[in-house]
């Protein structure tokens, strides 16, 4: 069985599609990546954020955008939070949000 993507909720579908076009499209890549051979690419296209919160690592022309997201069992991927990226470290309070609707989507 393959791996399939789901997002958090409608609007985190569409913070996640209204990313400026390079970086949609590389995003895109990876997850038809992810979905081909699961989640654990690594880098540049993905890394662990510890307990079991991931980010995908997508890069454009017009900047750096991320998605954090979990897996549930039955080969699932949950993309729990996206945006584009403007300083070197992924701020406190996005991992925070993304951390908050993991807890909520595996309870």
């Amino acid at each position: 069985m393959d791996w399939h993507v789901t997002f958090y909720n409608e609007k985190v579908e569409d913070e996640t599609l209204s990313f400026p076009k390079g970086i949609l499209a590389n995003l895109l890549h990876i997850i038809e990546m992810m979905l081909q051979f699961g989640p654990a690419l690594g880098r540049p296209y993905t890394e662990s954020l510890g307990e079991g919160l991931f980010e995908i690592r997508a890069k454009g022309k017009e900047g750096i955008g991320r998605s954090l997201f979990c897996t549930l069992k039955g080969k699932e991927i949950i993309i729990l939070h996206s945006f584009i990226k403007k300083t070197k470290k992924t701020p406190r309070k996005e991992l925070k949000l993304a951390r908050n609707r993991m807890k909520e989507v595996k309870s």
